[in-house]
């Protein structure tokens, strides 16, 4: 337990000074616990230690926490890559937000759930500004096109950008993937592609998420430096 705690208040001392280091507020940031992998009774310790939120790779790990965890308040992101045959438990394992938006026919399968359920889902677009084959996300050409066809979509409101730094020991290699995020989102919004309130960028994690604050991170997606590494 108290591994888990002094983990926390480490991860959010570096996000401190990177955010001085970036001349930043450092409200201006969210640690989001990437809890893949993680028993339920880990992921508690850190609820009740005030975070509150939370994000799953795969979706049937809702479907194990969901149940323990029924008596605390805390948001739920999917940051995996979503397949069509799992649409529908976004809505019943109430997640509240969708990192991984990359096609339009995720588009119309959720906005056809959420339609039916009365409901709204926020969304952030996948990029892969790394251009890695092994990667999920849409080309960054692709992007400002998407955004048109996602706009035609009441249920789903757009908040920005995610994407996964590229795997390198360079760190100057693995900014630019973060550089490109940021660049992209700036250029829609001065564009009017997309509204200033849409700036969301959720970048980095563990071992590089000082490198994406002071390229713009808002969200910062953080497992083994809490939890430890996965099993």
């Amino acid at each position: 337990m108290s591994d888990i705690v002094n983990n926390i208040k480490n991860i959010r001392n570096r996000i401190v000074l990177a955010c001085e280091r970036a001349g930043r507020e450092a409200d201006s940031v969210e640690l989001l616990l990437a809890t893949k992998t993680v028993t339920p009774d880990r992921v508690r310790i850190a609820i009740e230690a005030g975070e509150t939120l939370l994000g799953e790779n795969r979706i049937q790990e809702f479907a194990v926490k969901n149940p323990e965890l029924s008596d605390l308040k805390y948001e739920r992101h999917f940051i995996g890559h979503l397949q069509a045959n799992k649409v529908k438990d976004i809505v019943k394992y109430g997640i509240d937000c969708v990192q991984s938006l990359d096609s339009v026919e995720l588009i119309h399968l959720l906005d056809r759930r959420f339609q039916a359920e009365g409901r709204s889902l926020d969304v952030l677009v996948q990029v892969n500004t790394s251009f890695e084959a092994s990667k999920f996300g849409l080309n960054p050409g692709e992007v400002f096109a998407f955004l048109e066809e996602l706009k035609k979509y009441d249920t789903l409101k757009f908040k920005g950008f995610m994407t996964i730094g590229l795997f390198d020991s360079d760190a100057e290699a693995v900014r630019l993937s973060y550089t490109r995020l940021r660049e992209l989102r700036d250029r829609a919004i001065a564009e009017g592609i997309i509204s200033p309130e849409s700036k969301e960028l959720s970048m980095g994690m563990s071992t590089d998420l000082e490198t994406a604050i002071e390229e713009g991170a808002t969200i910062v997606r953080v497992g083994s430096a809490i939890f430890g590494k996965r099993n």
